[in-house]
């Protein structure tokens, strides 16, 4: 694994003074050759043929206290997962910032083969106690990231990763998404410099490498989520180092274009932060524009895999 300059003395530290476990109970399910993908470049995608499935990424930023308070409100946000479903034909959805209860609903409305995972975020004091993250507005529940799926989710589990001493742990979270015969792991990455007793610590390294360690157990795994990071180009990008060099190259982003490492910006400030990695062959991927939150959705559609039956369940219609 690649290391800053300065990584080697601060890895060892960490590794031996860190919490690296899981980030608490889960709460599991309420009811898982690479090419350029043909319409890399669309303003659209449209119908999914039987044998490819759409995955998305957003960050819904429903956590209104880290300042969301401005990017829509939970119906704003359902209706932005409606839109994905029915527009962009996403079967599986990889969700951060997102609220417990919103979550619940939201699988409701959509339908009964609508299922999610869920794992909050928690807040971790010197002492080593853990309190999870609540979203304050309204009572919405806990505030996680989390998979809602078309189908049964199974082997749900959250990868163990370095995380920091004290202050907010975050994770990554897998599941075989059975209808659609791929498996997928959701991540929201610790922001540079998150450590509240070591802030010059960065962990996206080591996060990074596990999950991509997650992906290599099945060939069929799609990986992705909010890095908090940039694409590792540009000499002005001093992060670059914390990529492990399987990312484009064994597995290839929704928006990598041959050897580019640049995709178009995800992010209302203009940088590109949300991916979506896979080996499975790419077919589409799309950077949906949306006012629910400072996040795009991001979609890829790729090959399923060939011993899945193709699955065409029908989109109940939300009320």
């Amino acid at each position: 694994m690649q290391k800053h300059k300065e990584t080697g003395w601060r890895s060892i530290r960490r590794r031996f003074g860190s919490t690296a476990a899981a980030l608490g109970l889960l709460t599991s399910v309420a009811c898982t050759s690479a090419q350029a993908p043909a319409s890399i470049a669309g303003a659209g995608l449209g119908p999914a043929k039987p044998d490819e499935v759409s995955v998305a990424t957003w960050n819904m930023c429903a956590v209104r206290q880290w300042s969301c308070e401005r990017t829509g409100s939970p119906a704003d946000k359902f209706r932005q997962l409606r839109d994905l479903i029915g527009d962009s034909g996403v079967r599986v959805l990889l969700l951060q910032e997102v609220c417990s209860d919103d979550l619940s609903s939201s699988a409701l409305r959509l339908g009964p083969e609508w299922q999610t995972a869920f794992e909050p975020y928690a807040d971790v004091d010197a002492a080593g106690g853990r309190t999870a993250v609540q979203c304050t507005d309204g009572g919405r529940g806990r505030a996680g990231f989390a998979l809602l799926a078309a189908s049964r989710l199974t082997d749900v589990e959250v990868i163990p990763t370095e995380q920091p001493t004290v202050g907010l742990h975050r994770g990554i979270l897998c599941a075989r998404v059975q209808a659609q015969g791929v498996r997928v792991c959701n991540a929201h990455l610790s922001l540079r410099e998150s450590g509240g007793q070591h802030p010059e610590w960065d962990f996206r390294d080591d996060q990074l490498s596990s999950l991509f360690a997650a992906a290599s157990t099945d060939e069929r795994t799609v990986v992705g989520g909010d890095f908090n990071s940039p694409p590792p180009v540009g000499k002005a990008n001093t992060s670059a180092w914390i990529w492990p060099s399987e990312a484009y190259t064994t597995y290839r982003e929704c928006d990598q274009k041959g050897t580019s490492r640049t995709g178009r910006p995800t992010h209302s400030d203009g940088a590109k932060i949300d991916y979506l990695f896979t080996a499975l062959p790419r077919t589409g991927c799309e950077v949906v524009s949306t006012k629910a939150s400072d996040h795009r959705p991001l979609v890829m559609r790729v090959s399923r895999p060939a011993e899945t039956a193709p699955a065409t369940p029908g989109i109940s219609t939300p009320s």
